[in-house]
């Protein structure tokens, strides 16, 4: 049987395949000892013992807890080239503890067949119909990628994040705002916190798409700009988009303290639509104002001398 590529094109997909199951395996290496490090001899009923260089369990007491082969296990941390069941994974998910995300994230990394996520549509536009449907919901509200590019939004929602709805198109991500704007006019009073939830559920996304030159380039960028995005990324936690009481900064409301719900778009393969619901009293007074048109345009006295200098991202080195 005779194989034709076009330009080389079968060539291009095989390493394509190969520079994916590199980083699937290394990003899965990584994961397992994070949460390896997380779980104490104390946790499994084990005796600490002298001379524990590192924390967490060892790699031998794991394999014991969970039932299988020593060695087998160390190929699997070490991302050799190595097959695992969904019974092997199930044992190594439950002595680690992981719950449900971290679980999915574990058997995405694995590539069990069934786990992997839809396909990235950077370039999907949106319908019409999606802007209509935002603009008639009297609460802040945006469509964002698994990325957290952010696709459309509402005017209640460019009220509370003006630096990031006014910025080029290519630097409209929450992620990036959060993590670099400043602290005297930023929405966000727990920057930390909100940047911490967001790199988890990036995480997750990222395990859908290893080996993606698109995402693989993101990731690089964000650590080179920001430190505070390196050492959360570098910790391996994961997290799901889910309904959290979120907290924003108003320059003429104040505090408005909303739920969060997320909605799939369907058009953009991974997107969601996200709605702040006022929860209390007073962010719904403030948030009702907002929708009568009122403070639209306020802003913090330092917007001015912030504005002119907007963060980009800056090329990573190769």
């Amino acid at each position: 049987m005779s194989v034709t590529t076009v330009n080389g094109s079968g060539r291009d997909s095989g390493s394509g395949h190969a520079a994916a199951t590199s980083a699937r395996r290394t990003e899965l290496a990584a994961f397992l000892r994070s949460r390896r490090e997380r779980i104490s001899p104390e946790d499994v009923g084990l005796p600490a013992g002298p001379r524990r260089r590192t924390a967490g369990l060892r790699r031998e007491e794991l394999a014991q807890l969970a039932g299988v082969g020593v060695t087998w296990y160390t190929w699997l941390e070490q991302g050799r080239q190595i097959n695992a069941s969904v019974q092997v994974l199930d044992a190594i998910a439950r002595t680690l503890r992981l719950d449900a995300t971290e679980r999915g994230h574990l058997f995405r990394l694995a590539d069990v067949p069934g786990t992997a996520g839809p396909a990235d549509c950077v370039e999907c536009p949106l319908p019409p119909e999606v802007q209509r449907i935002l603009d008639s919901i009297p609460y802040p509200a945006s469509v964002l990628t698994e990325r957290f590019d952010l696709l459309a939004w509402n005017r209640l929602y460019a009220s509370v994040f003006p630096r990031l709805t006014q910025a080029p198109p290519g630097e409209r991500n929450t992620l990036l705002s959060c993590l670099t704007s400043p602290s005297c006019c930023s929405p966000m009073p727990e920057q930390d916190m909100y940047s911490a939830t967001l790199v988890a559920q990036l995480r997750v996304a990222y395990g859908r798409h290893l080996g993606d030159p698109a995402w693989t380039h993101f990731i690089r960028r964000l650590e080179a700009m920001s430190p505070t995005f390196a050492a959360i990324w570098a910790a391996h936690d994961v997290a799901q988009p889910a309904s959290h009481t979120k907290r924003f900064r108003h320059p003429t409301l104040g505090l408005i303290t909303t739920k969060s719900t997320s909605f799939a778009v369907t058009a953009v393969p991974g997107a969601r639509m996200v709605i702040y619901t006022p929860d209390d009293p007073q962010s719904e007074k403030a948030v009702a104002r907002l929708a009568a048109g009122e403070e639209l345009t306020a802003r913090f006295p330092c917007w001015t001398s912030h504005d002119p200098e907007r963060v980009r991202l800056t090329p990573a080195a190769n």
